[in-house]
C-alpha cells in the first residue's frame, strides 16, 4: 500500500540509504533537510517522480506545518547525532533533538503514524551483567541520549508510534560518516594500520545501515502489530567489545595493530550487551553481518581518504 512519507534529515547517513528503498516500494517521499553538511547524497533519486525535496529547518513551524499535513507517515531522522556533536552544541541539541520533535508531535493528528529512531546508548552501563532489554532501566550518560529518552517518553504516549532504539550503526552510505566506531576503526586499519584502545573490554551492539533502513520498511509493513512499542535494533552476533571488533577487522586487514592504552579512560563510558529478541519475534532479522560490513568498508575506504564525512 502506497503512503505519503515525510522523512526529516533524509539526506543524512541513514536517510540517504532509506529513501531509495521507500521509493522503490512505491511510496511518495518528501525529504526535509537543512543540508548542513553540504551533502548531495540524494542525487540518485532526483529523477523519481514520487520524490520531493525541501531545504529547511525542522525547528521552523511554518516549514513543518504544511509538510506534516501531507504526510501519512513521519520518520524523523533529523538530529544532531552523537555525544561529541551534542556536547559541542548543547543548545542545538536541545532545540533540534527535543524541542522540534515536541513541536512536531503537537501538530500531528492521532491517525498519523510515526516511526522514530532513538538510541540504545540510553542504557549507559546496563545492569550488573551489562545486559539490557527494552524493560531495563535507562541510564543515559550523554546529552544526546538524555534528549532521546525524553522524546521517546512523549512518543510512547501517542500510541500510534514505534520507537526503534538503534545500536551503533556501521557500513557505507551515500552520506558517509567515518566517526562511527566500526567505520572509524576500519578506516584507521586501512589508512593508519593501528589504533590505541581505551577500555578495550567495553562492549556495545552494532547494526548495518542497510538493516536500519530495512527495519523502517518492516515497521511500515507491520505497523498495526508493532505500534505503541519500543524495539532494540541490533545485530545479536555483534554484541562485541572494542578489542573483539579489532580482531574482526584484523582478519581482513592482517597488518592492523591494536594496543591497549596503559593509562587513561574512554570519555564514552557506554558498556552493555543488548537483547534484540523482541524485534526478532516480529519476523525481522538483520541481513548484513559484521564481517560483511567490514569488507564493504574496506572497499569504500579505498576511495575515501579525508575527514569531511563525519559529524565531528
Amino acid at each position: 500500500m502506497s503512503s505519503s512519507i515525510l522523512v526529516t534529515g533524509g539526506a543524512g547517513y541513514i536517510g540517504s540509504t532509506l529513501v531509495p528503498q521507500l521509493l522503490a516500494a512505491g511510496h511518495r517521499v518528501t525529504v526535509l533537510d537543512s543540508f548542513m553538511f553540504k551533502q548531495n547524497s540524494l542525487n540518485h533519486v532526483c529523477f523519481h517522480p514520487n520524490f520531493k525535496v525541501v531545504k529547511g529547518d525542522i525547528r521552523v513551524e511554518s516549514t513543518m506545518t504544511p509538510l506534516l499535513k501531507e504526510a501519512d507517515i513521519v520518520i524523523p531522522l533529523a538530529a544532531l547525532v552523537g555525544a561529541p556533536m551534542c556536547n559541542a552544541d548543547p543548545v542545538g541539541a536541545k532545540t533540534i533533538n527535543h524541542d522540534a520533535i515536541e513541536m512536531m508531535l503537537s501538530k500531528m493528528s492521532a491517525d498519523q503514524r510515526i516511526l522514530m529512531p532513538t538510541t540504545n546508548s540510553a542504557y549507559g552501563t546496563g545492569d550488573d551483567n551489562n545486559f539490557c532489554t527494552e524493560e531495563s532501566p535507562l541510564r543515559p550518560i550523554s546529552i544526546y541520549a538524555r534528549e532521546k529518552v525524553a522524546v521517546e517518553q512523549h512518543l510512547m504516549q501517542r500510541g500510534n508510534a514505534i520507537s526503534f532504539r538503534l545500536a551503533t550503526v556501521f557500513g557505507m552510505s551515500p552520506r558517509m560518516r567515518i566517526d562511527l566506531l566500526v567505520n572509524d576503526f576500519t578506516y584507521r586499519a586501512v589508512h593508519d594500520r593501528f589504533v590505541v584502545l581505551f577500555e578495550g573490554d567495553f562492549k556495545r551492539n552494532y547494526i548495518h545501515v542497510r538493516d536500519v533502513a530495512r527495519v523502517f520498511m518492516h515497521g511500515i509493513a507491520n505497523f498495526d502489530a508493532m505500534r505503541g512499542q519500543i524495539y532494540n535494533v541490533g545485530l545479536t552476533e555483534a554484541n562485541v567489545s572494542k578489542r573483539e571488533l579489532c580482531e574482526h577487522i584484523k582478519k581482513q586487514v592482517p597488518d592492523f595493530v591494536f594496543l591497549d592504552a596503559p593509562v587513561g579512560k574512554d570519555p564514552d563510558q557506554r558498556n552493555y550487551v543488548v537483547s534484540n529478541a523482541k524485534l526478532e519475534q516480529t519476523g525481522y532479522m538483520p541481513e548484513m553481518s559484521l564481517s560483511a560490513g567490514i569488507s564493504e568498508l574496506i572497499k569504500g575506504f579505498t576511495m575515501i581518504r579525508n575527514t569531511v564525512h563525519g559529524n565531528v
